[in-house]
Protein backbone atom coordinates (compact mmCIF):
# COMPACT_ATOMS: atom_id res chain seq x y z
CA UNK A 1 0.00 0.00 0.00
CA UNK A 2 1.88 3.41 0.62
CA UNK A 3 1.88 3.62 4.08
CA UNK A 4 -1.23 5.84 4.11
CA UNK A 5 -3.16 2.69 4.48
CA UNK A 6 -2.05 3.43 7.77
CA UNK A 7 -4.48 3.78 8.45
CA UNK A 8 -7.29 2.34 9.14
CA UNK A 9 -7.41 1.47 12.99
CA UNK A 10 -6.54 4.78 14.78
CA UNK A 11 -7.73 6.19 18.25
CA UNK A 12 -8.18 2.46 19.04
CA UNK A 13 -10.74 1.73 16.53
CA UNK A 14 -13.08 3.55 18.39
CA UNK A 15 -15.48 1.59 16.27
CA UNK A 16 -13.68 -1.49 17.77
CA UNK A 17 -11.99 -2.22 14.50
CA UNK A 18 -9.06 -4.47 15.69
CA UNK A 19 -6.87 -3.86 12.87
CA UNK A 20 -6.33 -0.71 11.74
CA UNK A 21 -8.50 2.38 11.96
CA UNK A 22 -6.89 4.59 10.32
CA UNK A 23 -5.21 3.50 8.89
CA UNK A 24 -4.40 3.81 7.45
CA UNK A 25 -3.54 0.60 6.78
CA UNK A 26 -5.66 -1.05 5.08
CA UNK A 27 -5.40 -4.40 3.53
CA UNK A 28 -2.43 -6.36 3.41
CA UNK A 29 -3.21 -7.75 -0.05
CA UNK A 30 -4.50 -4.49 -1.09
CA UNK A 31 -2.20 -1.54 -0.64
CA UNK A 32 0.99 -3.40 -1.07
CA UNK A 33 2.41 -3.45 1.72
CA UNK A 34 0.40 -2.12 4.30
CA UNK A 35 0.95 1.12 3.85
CA UNK A 36 3.73 2.09 2.19
CA UNK A 37 5.52 1.57 -1.14
CA UNK A 38 9.13 1.29 -2.48
CA UNK A 39 12.63 -0.18 -1.89
CA UNK A 40 15.53 0.60 -0.07
CA UNK A 41 17.77 0.75 -3.01
CA UNK A 42 15.37 2.40 -5.53
CA UNK A 43 13.51 4.47 -2.77
CA UNK A 44 16.47 6.39 -2.72
CA UNK A 45 17.36 6.76 -6.34
CA UNK A 46 13.90 6.65 -7.71
CA UNK A 47 12.65 9.22 -5.60
CA UNK A 48 15.92 11.69 -5.09
CA UNK A 49 15.08 14.91 -7.29
CA UNK A 50 11.12 14.49 -7.25
CA UNK A 51 10.44 13.97 -3.39
CA UNK A 52 12.76 17.58 -3.28
CA UNK A 53 9.97 19.21 -4.76
CA UNK A 54 7.44 20.61 -2.77
CA UNK A 55 3.80 20.43 -3.49
CA UNK A 56 2.91 24.21 -5.16
CA UNK A 57 -0.53 25.95 -3.53
CA UNK A 58 -2.95 26.55 -5.76
CA UNK A 59 -3.99 30.19 -6.80
CA UNK A 60 -6.20 32.39 -4.28
CA UNK A 61 -8.93 32.86 -6.26
CA UNK A 62 -11.33 30.30 -7.00
CA UNK A 63 -11.93 29.72 -10.57
CA UNK A 64 -14.77 31.13 -12.17
CA UNK A 65 -16.05 27.14 -13.48
CA UNK A 66 -15.59 26.56 -9.64
CA UNK A 67 -18.13 28.78 -8.51
CA UNK A 68 -21.26 27.07 -8.79
CA UNK A 69 -19.65 24.08 -6.59
CA UNK A 70 -18.24 26.57 -3.90
CA UNK A 71 -22.01 28.08 -3.68
CA UNK A 72 -24.01 25.26 -3.47
CA UNK A 73 -26.30 25.01 -0.50
CA UNK A 74 -26.75 21.79 1.64
CA UNK A 75 -29.72 20.64 2.04
CA UNK A 76 -29.72 19.05 5.88
CA UNK A 77 -31.76 15.92 6.87
CA UNK A 78 -32.01 13.66 9.31
CA UNK A 79 -29.46 10.67 9.55
CA UNK A 80 -31.78 8.55 11.33
CA UNK A 81 -29.41 8.71 14.26
CA UNK A 82 -30.38 11.87 17.10
CA UNK A 83 -28.20 14.62 17.39
CA UNK A 84 -26.74 13.89 13.61
CA UNK A 85 -27.69 15.65 10.17
CA UNK A 86 -26.79 14.07 6.59
CA UNK A 87 -26.53 16.01 3.04
CA UNK A 88 -25.08 15.60 -0.15
CA UNK A 89 -21.99 17.58 -1.69
CA UNK A 90 -21.59 18.08 -5.10
CA UNK A 91 -17.72 18.35 -6.54
CA UNK A 92 -16.19 18.30 -9.95
CA UNK A 93 -15.49 14.48 -11.19
CA UNK A 94 -12.43 15.90 -12.57
CA UNK A 95 -10.96 19.79 -11.34
CA UNK A 96 -9.33 20.34 -14.63
CA UNK A 97 -12.57 20.26 -16.32
CA UNK A 98 -15.21 20.80 -14.17
CA UNK A 99 -17.62 20.21 -16.83
CA UNK A 100 -16.96 16.63 -17.51
CA UNK A 101 -19.48 15.99 -14.62
CA UNK A 102 -20.03 15.77 -10.48
CA UNK A 103 -19.30 13.22 -8.07
CA UNK A 104 -21.63 13.35 -5.02
CA UNK A 105 -20.06 13.35 -1.46
CA UNK A 106 -21.69 12.07 1.57
CA UNK A 107 -21.76 14.87 4.17
CA UNK A 108 -22.31 14.43 8.02
CA UNK A 109 -22.26 16.74 11.07
CA UNK A 110 -23.59 16.84 14.80
CA UNK A 111 -23.76 20.43 15.77
CA UNK A 112 -21.89 22.58 18.56
CA UNK A 113 -24.25 21.30 21.57
CA UNK A 114 -22.44 24.85 24.09
CA UNK A 115 -21.88 26.20 26.34
CA UNK A 116 -19.68 28.77 24.42
CA UNK A 117 -19.22 30.75 21.66
CA UNK A 118 -19.49 28.26 18.53
CA UNK A 119 -16.17 28.15 17.14
CA UNK A 120 -16.94 27.16 13.54
CA UNK A 121 -16.54 23.39 12.14
CA UNK A 122 -14.24 20.72 13.30
CA UNK A 123 -13.65 18.15 9.91
CA UNK A 124 -12.35 14.57 10.95
CA UNK A 125 -11.09 11.89 8.91
CA UNK A 126 -9.70 8.78 10.36
CA UNK A 127 -7.81 7.64 7.56
CA UNK A 128 -7.16 4.40 5.87
CA UNK A 129 -7.46 5.37 2.87
CA UNK A 130 -10.68 4.49 2.72
CA UNK A 131 -12.24 4.65 5.94
CA UNK A 132 -15.54 6.04 6.15
CA UNK A 133 -15.02 9.69 8.02
CA UNK A 134 -19.13 9.91 8.30
CA UNK A 135 -19.06 6.01 10.07
CA UNK A 136 -16.14 7.83 12.33
CA UNK A 137 -18.09 10.78 13.70
CA UNK A 138 -21.60 8.89 14.61
CA UNK A 139 -19.14 6.13 16.02
CA UNK A 140 -16.63 8.02 17.94
CA UNK A 141 -15.64 11.92 16.84
CA UNK A 142 -19.33 12.89 17.35
CA UNK A 143 -20.14 11.35 20.70
CA UNK A 144 -16.12 10.84 21.87
CA UNK A 145 -14.18 13.73 21.49
CA UNK A 146 -13.68 15.68 24.35
CA UNK A 147 -17.23 17.75 25.16
CA UNK A 148 -15.65 20.89 25.71
CA UNK A 149 -14.34 20.32 21.80
CA UNK A 150 -17.99 18.97 21.03
CA UNK A 151 -19.43 21.86 22.74
CA UNK A 152 -17.82 24.57 20.80
CA UNK A 153 -17.45 23.27 17.23
CA UNK A 154 -19.66 22.13 14.67
CA UNK A 155 -18.74 18.28 14.14
CA UNK A 156 -18.24 17.38 11.19
CA UNK A 157 -17.53 14.61 8.13
CA UNK A 158 -17.39 13.72 4.80
CA UNK A 159 -16.22 10.41 3.01
CA UNK A 160 -13.59 11.11 0.56
CA UNK A 161 -14.44 10.38 -3.40
CA UNK A 162 -14.66 6.28 -3.68
CA UNK A 163 -15.55 6.01 -0.16
CA UNK A 164 -18.28 4.42 1.69
CA UNK A 165 -21.25 6.82 1.41
CA UNK A 166 -19.61 9.19 -1.93
CA UNK A 167 -19.95 6.87 -4.71
CA UNK A 168 -17.78 3.90 -3.79
CA UNK A 169 -15.38 2.10 -5.46
CA UNK A 170 -16.36 -1.36 -6.19
CA UNK A 171 -13.94 -4.19 -7.06
CA UNK A 172 -15.09 -8.21 -6.44
CA UNK A 173 -17.66 -9.56 -4.89
CA UNK A 174 -17.97 -10.83 -1.21
CA UNK A 175 -16.90 -14.40 -2.30
CA UNK A 176 -14.34 -13.48 -4.54
CA UNK A 177 -12.43 -11.51 -1.52
CA UNK A 178 -12.58 -14.05 0.51
CA UNK A 179 -10.47 -16.03 -1.94
CA UNK A 180 -8.57 -13.04 -2.40
CA UNK A 181 -7.93 -12.47 1.33
CA UNK A 182 -6.53 -15.84 1.73
CA UNK A 183 -3.90 -16.09 -1.02
CA UNK A 184 -0.63 -16.57 -0.13
CA UNK A 185 1.70 -13.87 0.23
CA UNK A 186 4.44 -15.73 0.89
CA UNK A 187 5.16 -17.84 -2.29
CA UNK A 188 7.68 -21.04 -1.68
CA UNK A 189 7.36 -21.32 -5.75
CA UNK A 190 7.00 -20.34 -9.08
CA UNK A 191 3.48 -21.58 -9.30
CA UNK A 192 2.63 -19.51 -5.91
CA UNK A 193 4.15 -16.60 -7.22
CA UNK A 194 2.07 -16.94 -10.27
CA UNK A 195 -1.60 -17.52 -8.20
CA UNK A 196 -0.36 -14.62 -5.82
CA UNK A 197 0.29 -12.62 -9.24
CA UNK A 198 -3.25 -13.75 -10.91
CA UNK A 199 -4.97 -12.58 -7.42
CA UNK A 200 -3.27 -9.13 -8.03
CA UNK A 201 -4.47 -8.41 -11.36
CA UNK A 202 -8.28 -10.33 -10.79
CA UNK A 203 -8.71 -7.73 -8.29
CA UNK A 204 -7.44 -5.09 -10.50
CA UNK A 205 -9.11 -5.93 -13.29
CA UNK A 206 -12.48 -6.32 -11.23
CA UNK A 207 -11.72 -2.60 -10.01
CA UNK A 208 -11.81 -1.35 -13.74
CA UNK A 209 -14.63 -3.23 -14.25
CA UNK A 210 -16.71 -2.03 -11.60
CA UNK A 211 -15.80 1.64 -11.42
CA UNK A 212 -13.70 2.88 -14.72
CA UNK A 213 -15.56 6.55 -13.93
CA UNK A 214 -13.79 6.89 -10.25
CA UNK A 215 -10.47 5.17 -10.82
CA UNK A 216 -8.51 8.28 -11.78
CA UNK A 217 -10.08 10.15 -9.87
CA UNK A 218 -9.72 9.57 -6.23
CA UNK A 219 -6.47 11.18 -5.74
CA UNK A 220 -5.22 12.77 -2.42
CA UNK A 221 -5.19 15.98 -4.22
CA UNK A 222 -8.46 15.66 -5.61
CA UNK A 223 -10.10 15.07 -2.08
CA UNK A 224 -8.39 17.73 -0.35
CA UNK A 225 -9.71 20.08 -3.32
CA UNK A 226 -13.35 18.65 -2.43
CA UNK A 227 -12.55 19.67 1.48
CA UNK A 228 -11.98 23.12 0.46
CA UNK A 229 -15.68 23.15 -1.52
CA UNK A 230 -17.14 21.66 1.72
CA UNK A 231 -15.32 24.56 4.15
CA UNK A 232 -16.48 27.49 2.28
CA UNK A 233 -20.67 25.91 1.81
CA UNK A 234 -19.70 25.23 5.93
CA UNK A 235 -19.03 28.92 5.83
CA UNK A 236 -15.79 28.99 7.48
CA UNK A 237 -13.30 31.05 6.09
CA UNK A 238 -10.14 28.64 7.18
CA UNK A 239 -10.53 24.49 7.70
CA UNK A 240 -10.32 23.94 11.35
CA UNK A 241 -9.28 19.78 10.84
CA UNK A 242 -8.07 16.25 12.95
CA UNK A 243 -6.63 14.09 10.52
CA UNK A 244 -5.54 10.54 12.04
CA UNK A 245 -2.80 8.10 10.09
CA UNK A 246 -3.46 8.59 6.10
CA UNK A 247 -6.12 11.52 7.73
CA UNK A 248 -2.46 13.67 7.64
CA UNK A 249 -1.07 13.00 4.68
CA UNK A 250 -5.17 14.41 3.19
CA UNK A 251 -4.85 17.19 5.92
CA UNK A 252 -0.92 17.91 4.99
CA UNK A 253 -1.95 18.28 1.34
CA UNK A 254 -4.75 20.73 2.12
CA UNK A 255 -2.57 22.64 3.83
CA UNK A 256 0.37 22.60 0.86
CA UNK A 257 -2.41 23.61 -1.85
CA UNK A 258 -4.39 26.41 0.38
CA UNK A 259 -1.70 27.17 3.25
CA UNK A 260 -3.44 30.95 3.72
CA UNK A 261 -6.98 28.77 4.64
CA UNK A 262 -5.82 26.67 7.06
CA UNK A 263 -6.91 27.68 10.81
CA UNK A 264 -6.23 24.91 13.31
CA UNK A 265 -4.92 21.64 11.69
CA UNK A 266 -4.00 18.77 14.02
CA UNK A 267 -2.22 15.69 12.24
CA UNK A 268 -1.87 12.67 14.42
CA UNK A 269 0.00 9.73 13.07
CA UNK A 270 1.88 11.61 10.23
CA UNK A 271 3.01 10.45 7.32
CA UNK A 272 5.86 11.46 5.19
CA UNK A 273 4.76 13.04 2.11
CA UNK A 274 8.07 13.15 0.42
CA UNK A 275 8.72 9.52 0.61
CA UNK A 276 8.40 6.88 -2.56
CA UNK A 277 6.03 4.08 -2.13
CA UNK A 278 8.46 1.29 -1.68
CA UNK A 279 10.49 3.01 0.89
CA UNK A 280 6.98 3.98 2.98
CA UNK A 281 6.43 0.21 3.07
CA UNK A 282 9.53 -0.67 4.22
CA UNK A 283 9.45 1.69 7.35
CA UNK A 284 5.95 0.56 7.67
CA UNK A 285 7.54 -3.06 7.62
CA UNK A 286 10.09 -1.92 10.53
CA UNK A 287 6.99 -0.13 12.30
CA UNK A 288 5.31 -3.45 12.58
CA UNK A 289 8.57 -5.28 13.93
CA UNK A 290 8.83 -2.72 16.71
CA UNK A 291 5.47 -2.87 17.51
CA UNK A 292 5.61 -6.96 17.56
CA UNK A 293 8.43 -6.68 20.05
CA UNK A 294 6.88 -4.53 22.83
CA UNK A 295 4.03 -6.81 22.20
CA UNK A 296 6.52 -10.15 22.55
CA UNK A 297 7.93 -8.40 25.53
CA UNK A 298 4.50 -7.98 27.04
CA UNK A 299 3.17 -11.43 26.25
CA UNK A 300 6.28 -13.62 27.50
CA UNK A 301 5.06 -11.86 30.98
CA UNK A 302 1.98 -13.12 30.89
CA UNK A 303 0.50 -16.45 32.22
CA UNK A 304 -0.98 -17.42 28.81
CA UNK A 305 1.92 -16.33 26.72
CA UNK A 306 1.47 -19.48 23.87
CA UNK A 307 5.02 -17.80 22.23
CA UNK A 308 7.08 -18.25 25.01
CA UNK A 309 7.67 -18.16 28.88
CA UNK A 310 9.21 -15.41 30.86
CA UNK A 311 12.08 -14.61 30.01
CA UNK A 312 12.07 -15.74 26.47
CA UNK A 313 13.71 -13.19 24.20
CA UNK A 314 11.65 -11.34 21.67
CA UNK A 315 13.65 -12.66 18.68
CA UNK A 316 12.70 -16.25 19.66
CA UNK A 317 8.84 -15.24 19.88
CA UNK A 318 9.07 -14.14 16.68
CA UNK A 319 10.41 -17.30 15.48
CA UNK A 320 7.89 -19.31 17.17
CA UNK A 321 4.89 -17.72 15.69
CA UNK A 322 7.06 -17.71 12.12
CA UNK A 323 6.86 -21.63 12.92
CA UNK A 324 3.18 -21.42 13.51
CA UNK A 325 2.19 -19.33 10.32
CA UNK A 326 4.58 -21.65 8.39
CA UNK A 327 2.56 -24.82 10.18
CA UNK A 328 -0.70 -23.06 8.99
CA UNK A 329 0.80 -22.62 5.70
CA UNK A 330 0.79 -26.50 5.05
CA UNK A 331 -2.30 -27.30 6.87
CA UNK A 332 -4.97 -24.67 7.76
CA UNK A 333 -7.47 -24.99 10.35
CA UNK A 334 -10.90 -25.35 11.23
CA UNK A 335 -11.96 -21.01 12.22
CA UNK A 336 -15.97 -22.17 13.33
CA UNK A 337 -16.88 -20.29 9.43
CA UNK A 338 -20.04 -20.84 8.41
CA UNK A 339 -18.89 -20.11 4.80
CA UNK A 340 -16.21 -22.79 5.13
CA UNK A 341 -13.49 -20.95 5.40
CA UNK A 342 -10.24 -22.03 7.49
CA UNK A 343 -7.54 -20.67 9.18
CA UNK A 344 -4.48 -20.41 6.82
CA UNK A 345 -1.06 -18.42 7.41
CA UNK A 346 -2.34 -15.18 5.00
CA UNK A 347 -5.45 -14.77 7.37
CA UNK A 348 -3.69 -15.38 10.75
CA UNK A 349 -0.71 -12.85 9.92
CA UNK A 350 -3.24 -10.29 8.92
CA UNK A 351 -4.95 -11.27 12.65
CA UNK A 352 -1.57 -10.74 13.59
CA UNK A 353 -1.31 -7.34 12.49
CA UNK A 354 -4.35 -6.10 13.30
CA UNK A 355 -3.42 -6.47 16.88
CA UNK A 356 -0.52 -4.00 16.45
CA UNK A 357 -2.45 -1.10 16.19
CA UNK A 358 -3.33 -1.24 19.63
CA UNK A 359 -1.77 -2.69 23.00
CA UNK A 360 -5.74 -2.88 24.05
CA UNK A 361 -6.04 -5.44 21.78
CA UNK A 362 -3.07 -7.74 23.06
CA UNK A 363 -5.10 -9.87 25.45
CA UNK A 364 -7.27 -10.67 22.98
CA UNK A 365 -4.61 -11.84 19.84
CA UNK A 366 -2.95 -14.02 23.18
CA UNK A 367 -6.47 -15.75 23.79
CA UNK A 368 -6.61 -16.35 19.87
CA UNK A 369 -3.14 -17.34 19.55
CA UNK A 370 -3.52 -19.60 22.32
CA UNK A 371 -7.23 -21.20 20.59
CA UNK A 372 -5.12 -21.87 17.44
CA UNK A 373 -1.59 -23.24 18.34
CA UNK A 374 -3.20 -25.32 20.98
CA UNK A 375 -6.60 -26.26 20.74
CA UNK A 376 -6.66 -26.00 16.42
CA UNK A 377 -9.80 -23.76 16.49
CA UNK A 378 -8.54 -20.45 14.70
CA UNK A 379 -11.74 -18.63 15.24
CA UNK A 380 -10.47 -15.94 17.17
CA UNK A 381 -7.70 -14.83 14.66
CA UNK A 382 -10.34 -15.11 11.97
CA UNK A 383 -12.25 -12.05 13.80
CA UNK A 384 -9.16 -10.41 14.62
CA UNK A 385 -8.43 -10.60 10.43
CA UNK A 386 -12.21 -9.76 9.50
CA UNK A 387 -12.23 -6.85 11.45
CA UNK A 388 -9.00 -5.55 9.61
CA UNK A 389 -10.85 -6.33 6.37
CA UNK A 390 -14.45 -4.73 7.68
CA UNK A 391 -16.07 -8.43 6.93
CA UNK A 392 -19.43 -8.40 8.19
CA UNK A 393 -20.89 -11.94 9.51
CA UNK A 394 -22.68 -12.41 6.10
CA UNK A 395 -19.88 -12.59 4.23
CA UNK A 396 -20.08 -8.91 3.06
CA UNK A 397 -16.89 -6.46 2.59
CA UNK A 398 -16.96 -2.30 3.17
CA UNK A 399 -15.27 -0.81 0.28
CA UNK A 400 -12.08 0.11 2.81
CA UNK A 401 -9.96 -2.49 0.59
CA UNK A 402 -11.36 -1.41 -2.54
CA UNK A 403 -10.93 2.39 -1.94
CA UNK A 404 -7.32 1.87 0.10
CA UNK A 405 -5.92 0.51 -3.31
CA UNK A 406 -7.66 3.06 -5.78
CA UNK A 407 -6.43 5.54 -3.84
CA UNK A 408 -2.78 4.40 -3.04
CA UNK A 409 -1.85 3.02 -6.65
CA UNK A 410 -3.04 6.51 -8.06
CA UNK A 411 -1.00 8.75 -5.86
CA UNK A 412 2.34 6.84 -6.43
CA UNK A 413 3.97 5.03 -9.10
CA UNK A 414 3.89 1.12 -7.68
CA UNK A 415 6.48 0.18 -5.48
CA UNK A 416 7.90 -3.00 -7.53
CA UNK A 417 6.60 -3.74 -11.17
CA UNK A 418 7.13 -7.21 -11.62
CA UNK A 419 7.64 -10.49 -8.99
CA UNK A 420 11.38 -10.32 -9.67
CA UNK A 421 12.05 -6.75 -8.18
CA UNK A 422 10.56 -8.16 -4.86
CA UNK A 423 12.43 -10.88 -4.73
CA UNK A 424 15.59 -8.95 -4.93
CA UNK A 425 14.62 -6.82 -2.23
CA UNK A 426 13.25 -9.64 0.23
CA UNK A 427 16.58 -9.01 2.15
CA UNK A 428 16.05 -5.42 2.96
CA UNK A 429 12.20 -6.05 4.11
CA UNK A 430 13.13 -9.15 6.10
CA UNK A 431 16.22 -7.47 8.08
CA UNK A 432 13.06 -4.58 9.18
CA UNK A 433 11.01 -7.30 10.21
CA UNK A 434 11.82 -11.16 10.51
CA UNK A 435 8.24 -11.56 11.52
CA UNK A 436 6.33 -9.95 8.25
CA UNK A 437 8.81 -8.94 6.22
CA UNK A 438 8.20 -11.58 3.69
CA UNK A 439 4.44 -11.16 3.57
CA UNK A 440 4.71 -7.08 3.35
CA UNK A 441 7.37 -7.38 0.56
CA UNK A 442 5.04 -9.03 -1.66
CA UNK A 443 1.96 -7.11 -0.69
CA UNK A 444 4.22 -4.25 -1.89
CA UNK A 445 3.25 -5.41 -5.40
CA UNK A 446 -0.42 -5.08 -6.50
CA UNK A 447 -0.14 -1.89 -7.45
CA UNK A 448 2.13 -3.18 -10.16
CA UNK A 449 -0.86 -4.44 -12.24
CA UNK A 450 -3.11 -1.36 -11.24
CA UNK A 451 -5.58 -0.71 -14.32
CA UNK A 452 -5.17 3.05 -14.31
CA UNK A 453 -1.36 5.30 -14.52
CA UNK A 454 -0.58 6.97 -10.97
CA UNK A 455 -1.02 10.79 -11.39
CA UNK A 456 0.90 11.44 -7.71
CA UNK A 457 4.67 11.90 -7.02
CA UNK A 458 6.42 12.05 -3.75
CA UNK A 459 6.64 15.75 -2.43
CA UNK A 460 7.94 17.63 0.05
CA UNK A 461 4.87 19.59 1.93
CA UNK A 462 5.86 23.57 3.15
CA UNK A 463 2.50 24.98 2.77
CA UNK A 464 4.43 28.28 3.44
CA UNK A 465 2.15 30.99 5.34
CA UNK A 466 0.20 28.83 6.73
CA UNK A 467 -0.87 29.36 10.57
CA UNK A 468 0.50 26.62 13.23
CA UNK A 469 0.19 23.03 12.29
CA UNK A 470 0.49 20.44 15.03
CA UNK A 471 2.14 17.00 13.93
CA UNK A 472 1.69 14.12 16.57
CA UNK A 473 3.76 11.14 16.56
CA UNK A 474 4.38 7.67 19.07
CA UNK A 475 7.38 6.64 19.16
CA UNK A 476 6.61 2.79 18.89
CA UNK A 477 3.50 3.72 16.27
CA UNK A 478 3.45 0.35 13.96
CA UNK A 479 1.37 1.91 11.07
CA UNK A 480 2.80 5.39 10.81
CA UNK A 481 6.32 5.40 12.22
CA UNK A 482 8.10 8.12 14.54
CA UNK A 483 10.04 9.53 12.17
CA UNK A 484 7.67 10.27 9.46
CA UNK A 485 6.24 12.97 11.97
CA UNK A 486 9.75 14.39 12.38
CA UNK A 487 9.76 14.28 8.20
CA UNK A 488 6.99 16.12 8.42
CA UNK A 489 7.11 18.26 11.14
CA UNK A 490 10.78 19.74 9.32
CA UNK A 491 8.86 20.14 5.90
CA UNK A 492 6.05 22.37 7.67
CA UNK A 493 7.38 25.73 7.96
CA UNK A 494 4.67 26.00 10.28
CA UNK A 495 4.53 23.20 12.33
CA UNK A 496 4.82 22.35 16.31
CA UNK A 497 5.89 18.50 17.00
CA UNK A 498 4.02 16.73 19.38
CA UNK A 499 5.69 13.40 21.10
CA UNK A 500 4.18 10.58 22.46
CA UNK A 501 5.95 7.79 23.98
CA UNK A 502 4.16 4.91 24.20
CA UNK A 503 2.58 2.33 21.97
CA UNK A 504 -0.07 1.72 19.42
CA UNK A 505 -1.57 3.65 16.20
CA UNK A 506 -1.73 7.68 17.23
CA UNK A 507 -2.43 9.49 20.13
CA UNK A 508 -5.10 12.00 20.70
CA UNK A 509 -8.05 10.16 22.54
CA UNK A 510 -6.21 7.39 23.83
CA UNK A 511 -5.25 8.20 27.44
CA UNK A 512 -2.81 10.22 27.68
CA UNK A 513 -3.64 13.62 29.64
CA UNK A 514 -0.77 15.31 28.41
CA UNK A 515 -1.40 14.37 24.65
CA UNK A 516 -5.04 15.56 25.15
CA UNK A 517 -4.34 18.82 26.85
CA UNK A 518 -2.46 19.60 24.71
CA UNK A 519 -4.59 19.51 21.38
CA UNK A 520 -7.68 20.33 23.24
CA UNK A 521 -5.71 23.76 23.87
CA UNK A 522 -4.93 24.20 20.73
CA UNK A 523 -8.42 23.58 18.71
CA UNK A 524 -9.92 25.68 21.58
CA UNK A 525 -7.46 28.29 22.11
CA UNK A 526 -5.37 28.22 19.30
CA UNK A 527 -2.04 27.73 21.63
CA UNK A 528 -0.15 25.12 19.59
CA UNK A 529 2.19 23.17 22.34
CA UNK A 530 5.37 24.79 23.10
CA UNK A 531 9.00 23.20 20.71
CA UNK A 532 9.75 19.99 21.59
CA UNK A 533 6.59 18.91 24.02
CA UNK A 534 6.68 15.09 24.56
CA UNK A 535 4.07 13.17 26.60
CA UNK A 536 3.94 9.57 27.77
Amino acid sequence: MHTRRSLRRSHRSRRSRTGVAFLSLAALLVSGGLVSGCSAEASSSSAGSTAMAALAALPRATPSALAPYYGQKLSWRSCGVPGFECATMKAPLEYADPGAGDVRLAVERKKATGPGKRLGSLLVNPGGPGGSAVAYLQQYAGIGYPAEVRARYDMVAVDPRGVAGSEPVECLDGRTMDSYTQTDTTPDDQRETGELVDAYKEFAEGCGAHSARLLRHVSTVEAARDMDILRAVLGDGKLTYVGASYGTFLGATYAGLFPDRVGRLVLDGAMDPSLPARRLNLDQTAGFETAFQSFAKDCVRQPDCPLGRKGTAPAKVGENLKAFFAKLDRRPIPAGDPDGRRLGEALATTGVIAAMYDESTWEQLREALTSAMKQNDGSGLLVLSDSYYERDAEGRYANLMAANAAVNCLDLPAAFATPEQVEKALPSFEKASPVFGEGLAWASLNCAYWPVRATGEPRRIEAKGAAPIVVVGTTRDPATPYRWARSLAGQLASARLLTYEGDGHTAYGRGSHCIDSAINAYLLRGTPPTKGKRCS
